[in-house]
């Protein structure tokens, strides 16, 4: 089946999200317990974490981690925005660069500035944009960033989506000061991110059979076993541990020279799509099948290639001695082995 489809259900009894693209499972959301990232507080400083620049901070949720503090006493209050999911037993990872983000635009409170996304390319779309941009903003001081999907919006669903944001951001900077911490924003839950991060065309299932009708369930399913079957019947498997996600490559059958270059790629192309359904995140190490090293290029462009197209935010660390590669990402969906059970 070709073209894009986004069914809205639930999981476990939580409200889930699934994009499917050419009848495959792309990316799936789906709500837990934990505090959503996205979610604002005023949060009160508690006590330096000596040794490695941060602060520990009480929020509603339970403790927090702010990084690289400076200036910043016990019993002070500030706004903090979380990043993502906390390991367990960590604090919630939390940043001071509050965002105020919708389907079409990013407000910046402490960024000030108009700007369009990098991606709209056509000077006569960036005027229009900018110039709905500056009509609605007027002359504030707060900056604010039209996205790529704005290009797609009428006139008048863009001016209400920035003057929806730009009024939130304006109410939530004038709660900051405050003696007790504070819920000040909820994260998005999965049906809204749906809406807000997936802004191309698609039908859209939001019926009671949606999960079923486009093979979400048998998708998430095969998502409980670690191994990935590639071309040719070479596979890799996707296996999490407490320090780490090992990642490791077999060709399977095929003893052809080039058996190994195939697999490490199928799985180069693969890999950021398996860690997005699967919610896994932090230091990732491939073991990927045998191969010369001047082939190692080849695999690190398409790793590369495909980190790009995911837009999670991913460092490539590079080769080990041991011919492993390592790559470390950011937690930002919680694992859902974790949800399923």
């Amino acid at each position: 089946m070709k073209g894009r489809t986004i069914a809205l259900g639930q999981l476990n009894g939580a409200e889930a999200a699934a994009l499917i693209v050419d009848g495959r499972l792309s990316d799936l959301l789906v709500d837990t317990d934990a505090p959503r990232p996205g979610t604002i507080y005023r949060a009160i400083a508690e006590r330096p974490m000596k040794g490695q620049g941060g602060m520990f901070l009480r929020t509603p949720d339970g403790s927090a981690f702010l990084r690289q503090v400076k200036g910043l006493s016990p019993g002070q209050p500030l706004l903090v925005q979380v990043t993502g999911f906390a390991e367990p037993g960590k604090a919630i990872p939390v940043t001071t660069k509050v965002l105020f983000k919708s389907r079409y635009a990013i407000v910046t409170p402490d960024a000030p500035g108009i700007n369009v996304s990098r991606s709209v390319k056509d000077d006569d779309v960036r005027d229009r944009l900018l110039e709905i941009a500056h009509e609605v903003m007027g002359g504030n001081d707060m900056g604010l960033i039209l996205r790529t999907s704005a290009i797609a919006a009428e006139d008048d669903e863009l001016a209400e989506d920035i003057g929806a944001m730009y009024e939130l951001a304006g109410q939530v900077m004038q709660d900051a000061e405050g003696t007790e911490a504070e819920m000040l924003v909820e994260g998005d839950g999965p049906h809204l991110l749906a809406w807000r991060e997936w802004a191309g065309p698609a039908e859209v299932d939001g019926s009671d059979m949606a999960f079923e009708n486009h093979g979400v369930l048998d998708a998430v399913d095969a998502l409980s076993h670690p191994a990935v079957a590639l071309d040719g019947g070479a596979s890799f498997w996707v296996e999490p541990t407490r320090a780490l996600v090992a990642v490791d490559v077999n060709t399977g059958g095929d003893t052809s020279p080039a058996a190994g270059l195939k697999a490490n790629i199928g799985c180069a192309r693969d890999l950021p799509r398996q860690l997005r359904l699967r919610g896994l995140g932090g230091q990732i190490v491939i073991d990927f099948a045998p191969m010369p090293k001047k082939d190692r290029r080849v695999v690190e462009g398409s790793l590369r290639a495909a980190l790009k197209a995911d837009g999670v935010d991913t460092t490539m660390v590079g080769w080990t001695p041991l011919g492993h590669y390592e790559l470390h990402r950011k937690r930002d969906r919680f694992p859902l082995a974790e949800v399923l059970k």
